[in-house]
């Protein structure tokens, strides 16, 4: 018995743009809302991530979503447009895309709010685009397929020097934020394969 998923119109190439470029352009908007109401309202401080408070748990959901200035959501906003564009197209779709996604913010989101300092504030889609770039790197390595190899060397080529985010080099980046989204996208590519793998063992495939 075989089963095959209908292709989500996100999960083509056409699609995954928009989508991708939808999701930047939201954080652009954001940030603009955020500068234009600075002097009334800090968002980055309500929104965000307070570590050790928890009322700061909250930031969860949407410290990914603010950031600190222009010069900080440009530099995350590439990466995260190209990064999610490869996992909708060409490593899992829509629904790795959410469970990827997922697992980055909470485990990048968990570890700022446990290992950094108490009262620190934390912003920024940094984690997820770490939990992205392990998930597409180790999701190639656990499905032993080609397209998903090469997807897999040439993240690691392009972004493999990032990964030296994870470590306490920049001083006011949090290293425990990166490091939290990289190990639980890793963890949700092998989590996600096994589920694949006990799937394809009840001889049910999957698209």
């Amino acid at each position: 018995m075989s089963s095959e998923s209908p292709r989500h119109a996100v999960e083509t190439p056409k699609g995954a743009a928009f989508f991708m470029i939808g999701a930047v352009l939201l954080l652009w908007i954001l940030e603009i809302i955020d500068q234009f109401i600075l002097f009334f309202i800090n968002l980055d401080h309500m929104l965000g991530i307070r570590s050790w408070e928890l009322t700061g748990l909250f930031g969860l959901v949407t410290a990914p979503l603010m950031h600190i200035g222009f010069q900080h959501l440009m530099s995350n906003s590439l990466p995260f447009m190209i990064l999610g564009f490869l996992i909708l197209v060409g490593a899992g779709g829509l629904q790795r895309f959410i469970g990827a996604t997922v697992a980055s913010a909470l485990g990048s989101g968990l570890f700022a709010w446990a290992l950094n300092a108490v009262h620190t504030f934390t912003v920024g889609a940094s984690g997820i685009v770490f939990g992205w770039l392990t998930y597409l790197i180790l999701r190639g390595v656990f499905a032993r397929n080609w397209s998903n190899i090469i997807v897999s060397i040439g993240v690691l080529f392009i972004y493999g020097g990032v990964l030296w985010g994870v470590l306490p080099t920049t001083p006011g980046v949090s290293w425990q934020a990166h490091l939290g989204g990289a190990i639980a996208g890793g963890l949700a590519a092998w989590w996600m394969h096994q589920k694949a793998a006990r799937r394809a063992d009840r001889g049910v495939r999957i698209a």
